[in-house]
């Protein structure tokens, strides 16, 4: 009898042990459950131990991404990759910036896709000009984004100082910065660098860093249509965390941007070339249409399509493309006024410096572009008041301040109008 109680408390405390070892064992981040090789107990158990420490936050973001559930670890993205510059740290040899070129270790379709859209070299050249990028990169992004790329730095650097250029131009067109490995981009500006996050990618307020404000107001639009009102209703039920590969509308019932312009939802195809389903190139002053304009917007609409009829889908597109037109008629109507005042030496090639300068770029470049994305995306006040109303108001401005200025010259005599020479 004495032997057996021996033997049943001895099987309950190993018991016991066994399964406090599990519980623990459980309670420890999954990168550090499931380490199959030596180099990644030491390549991220030993950066952990220190940084936990030191910068605890990213740590913490780390063990916490899909990358540590994977396995991936520190030394997989840090390692120095040929091209890099690098640096000896605690028995490691670092890349001393990680660039896309690490991310395409894994990421390359990504990588590649990203590559043909602005977001990559046409962004940054939009503040900088050509001057960063080589030859290669510059004939690459040419291709698909001709003259995006193959330009001078944008006259504002000059007008308004370096410092707004750094800390402010500069801030949101890094997406597309060239790095010294060859690679162009910025990843961590949509995905956050140790949270490394397809739901932070998904957010309309991830977009919205830089796609808002007076010259690009989509996020503002986007928080106006109903889309914003029904994600900001019913996001707690999206599952922002879903495979892209595998999205359906039951994941993402309510879109966001990238459910739009770059998911697989239901089946079609994804992509990171944030313009592949665009059809115009709203950003211009008088918009044309993007090379590929039907296949473009036949894909923006098979997406439109998994929430919506295809009345509703074709209506909304000729409405929008009304407006499209009618705002490139103002605009127009405006450029060839102040060609007129260019013409007949009234005005000079060089911009920002004088009143109507100001009026002319405000008038195309913030309410001619929002007008045309209010259309698109369902944003009726950035159609009207934020967009016609303003259009109109500084039409007639510009146009009085074409008059002063014939005035200023004498322009005025034999009855001349402020469009004379146009």
């Amino acid at each position: 009898m004495s032997t057996f109680r021996s033997v049943f408390i001895a099987v309950v405390v190993a018991t016991a042990l066994l399964v406090a070892g599990v519980l623990i064992h459980a309670r420890r981040p999954a990168v550090e459950r499931a380490q199959p090789t030596p180099q990644l107990v030491e390549a991220t158990g030993k950066c952990a131990a220190c940084h936990r420490q030191e910068t605890g936050a990213i740590v913490v973001e780390y063990e916490q991404s899909r990358h540590a559930a994977v396995g991936t670890n520190c030394l997989d993205c840090h390692k120095a990759l040929e091209g890099q510059e690098r640096f000896e740290h605690r028995g490691f040899t670092l890349t001393r910036r990680i660039t896309p070129r690490n991310c395409a270790e894994c990421h390359a379709t990504q990588y590649d896709e990203f590559l043909r859209s602005r977001h990559a070299a046409p962004a940054y050249a939009a503040v900088l000009g050509a001057a960063p990028f080589t030859a290669a990169q510059v004939a690459f992004a040419e291709q698909y984004h001709p003259g995006g790329v193959r330009r001078p730095p944008n006259p504002l650097i000059a007008a308004e100082g370096d410092v707004a250029t750094t800390a402010g131009c500069v801030s949101c067109h890094q997406i597309g910065q060239p790095h010294r490995d060859g690679s162009i981009g910025n990843c961590t500006a949509c995905h956050a660098r140790h949270a490394t996050s397809v739901a932070l990618a998904r957010l309309p307020t991830t977009c919205g860093q830089c796609h808002l404000g007076p010259d690009h107001s989509q996020l503002e639009i986007y928080q106006e249509s109903k889309h914003g009102v029904l994600f900001n209703a019913q996001r707690a039920r999206l599952n922002l965390e879903a495979d892209p590969k595998r999205l359906t509308a039951r994941d993402m019932p309510v879109p966001t941007c990238a459910t739009c312009h770059m998911s697989g939802l239901g089946g079609q195809g994804m992509t990171h070339d944030v313009g592949q389903r665009l059809s115009w190139y709203l950003f211009a002053a008088v918009s044309t249409k993007r090379p590929g304009y039907l296949r473009a917007q036949n894909a923006m609409k098979a997406i439109c399509l998994e929430c919506h009829t295809r009345p509703h889908v074709e209506r909304v597109y000729r409405q929008a493309e009304t407006v499209v037109a009618a705002t490139n008629a103002r605009i127009a109507e405006a450029t060839r006024l102040m060609d007129g005042l260019r013409k007949d030496g009234l005005i000079g090639d060089r911009p920002f410096t004088r009143p109507i300068d100001f009026t002319f770029f405000d008038l195309w470049h913030y309410f001619g572009r929002t007008t045309k994305h209010g259309a698109f995306m369902g944003g009726a006040d950035y159609i009207q008041w934020h967009g016609n109303y303003e259009l109109l108001a500084h039409w007639v401005r510009l146009q009085a301040e074409a008059q002063q200025l014939r005035r200023e010259r004498g322009g005025m005599a034999g009855g001349a109008t402020p469009g004379h020479g146009r």
